[in-house]
């Protein structure tokens, strides 16, 4: 709180019935002041002195600490609620971000620049023509009144863009047409949960009744690879209550658990919090309890449960561990480990050193490095197992080294071409990322044209 110069009073607060929304309580003479410069701000009264700010990508915490900045700045005392304090210095991101390059501030830029379409959208300064959907998302075409260039929007929620803009709406139209006219429709979209739950933020500060109560999303079969990665510490916990021949070791930090199996000479590590896309999981084999390791399997924080749970259950029932040291990874071994995508019409590629198989979808894949095989003493990663928009970008990885056992590498293979799994909707999903101070930002996700998980 600062000294200020002026009779106004402004307390900042979590939205009652919104879970990000932040509300603004005015008092003094001259509360006027304050009402001028947040309603500047993008903030909307709902009541006499009270106002709200609720936003499209969920940022609302941050952008009230910038409002309270911008306040203080000009003698207005400003005062944040503790759970609105507690909003503002968790460190979280978007889980299974499609754009992972992009650092934590880039993606709110991104979010930025697509809150101000949206209420560019509701004030009536871009007027949508028409939408359709082009995949899993909807895309638009509009004019801005003011100044009359036309645009076109791909994207929903904090995620939508300006992908291309146009010199008359005529034609933007044909455009348009000629790319979605399979799908297109006049007029805007409807309303997103998101978009239909801040417009309500906006304009009361009560949950509609039959919303009092909030209902579970509701779950979607999809692929395994495709599949949310679920709880993995009770994974682990679950393998190792139901086999006993595995112990469980804790080191001296609480962040990683061991465990070792009765022979000595298979271990698991886990890295309890790891950031979303870093390694997790780490599997490897030994020789004997004291030897260099055999072979090494790691995979990040994002792996699928399923995914996950093939390759415990495969480490609980077979005992195919001992790849012998000296052994060439042959066509043979090759082949062994790739026949369930084979068999199930994964596209098959090869390009240089690299052999691929990839799902009908191109969402999934399988990567031999021939190089990496033939350096096997290194343990290099010779084999990647991914899925999201491509290699480079993946929501997850499994990587493994040259003599990680085929049978072992065949049912994951199995797992990928026929294995389901469930999946939350993804649009609000949050990952809630370890305590830091305020100061600091978490470990950047990755710009454009440049995470234990939580449902918000």
């Amino acid at each position: 709180m600062t000294t200020s110069s002026l009779d106004a009073h402004v307390r900042l607060d979590s939205h009652p019935a919104h879970s990000t929304a932040v509300t603004a309580s005015l008092t003094g003479t001259q509360a006027h002041v304050a009402h001028v410069a947040l309603e500047a701000d993008g903030w909307v009264a709902v009541a006499e002195n009270i106002l709200v700010l609720a936003r499209i990508d969920r940022e609302e915490p941050y952008w009230a600490e910038k409002a309270a900045q911008a306040l203080n700045a000009e003698g207005i005392t400003t005062e944040i609620a503790p759970k609105l304090r507690e909003a503002i210095d968790e460190e979280w991101t978007w889980a299974n971000y499609p754009m992972s390059w992009c650092t934590r501030s880039d993606i709110r830029e991104v979010s930025d620049q697509a809150q101000k379409i949206y209420d560019d959208i509701q004030y009536g300064h871009l007027l949508i023509h028409a939408h359709a959907q082009d995949g899993d998302t909807t895309v638009a075409v509009g004019t801005y009144l003011s100044g009359g260039k036309s645009v076109y929007l791909h994207g929903e929620n904090h995620l939508r863009q300006v992908a291309c803009t146009f010199d008359s709406q005529a034609q933007a139209l044909v455009a348009f047409e000629k790319a979605h006219g399979d799908t297109m429709r006049p007029g805007p979209a409807p309303m997103t949960d998101t978009e239909r739950a801040a417009a309500r933020a906006r304009t009361s500060l009560e949950a509609p009744a039959a919303e009092h109560e909030a209902s579970l999303p509701v779950p979607e079969t999809v692929p395994a690879y495709a599949a949310d990665a679920g709880d993995h510490d009770a994974l682990l916990d679950a393998f190792l209550d139901a086999h006993g021949d595995w112990q469980k070791w804790r080191t001296w930090s609480d962040e990683t658990t061991h465990a070792i199996h009765e022979e000595q000479t298979l271990r698991i590590e886990h890295i309890h919090d790891a950031v979303p896309r870093e390694i997790a999981w780490t599997v490897a084999a030994y020789e004997t309890p004291v030897s260099e390791r055999m072979w090494v399997l790691t995979a990040t924080g994002t792996t699928p449960a399923p995914v996950l749970q093939a390759l415990l259950d495969h480490l609980a029932f077979n005992d195919g561990w001992d790849t012998a040291l000296g052994t060439p990874v042959d066509e043979k071994t090759v082949t062994a480990a790739t026949q369930p995508l084979s068999d199930a019409g994964w596209k098959h590629t090869v390009d240089g050193r690299w052999i691929r198989w990839t799902s009908s979808a191109g969402d999934s894949g399988v990567q031999f490095d021939a190089f990496a095989a033939q350096h096997p003493i290194h343990n290099l990663d010779t084999w990647t197992i991914w899925a999201g928009p491509s290699p480079d970008h993946a929501a997850w990885t499994l990587t493994a080294s040259p003599y990680t056992p085929s049978p072992l590498l065949a049912d994951l293979s199995e797992t990928l071409a026929h294995g389901t799994g469930t999946r939350l909707p993804q649009a609000t999903t949050r990952v809630r990322m370890r305590s830091l101070p305020t100061a600091a930002m978490a470990a950047p996700v990755a710009k454009p044209s440049q995470t234990v998980s939580r449902p918000r």
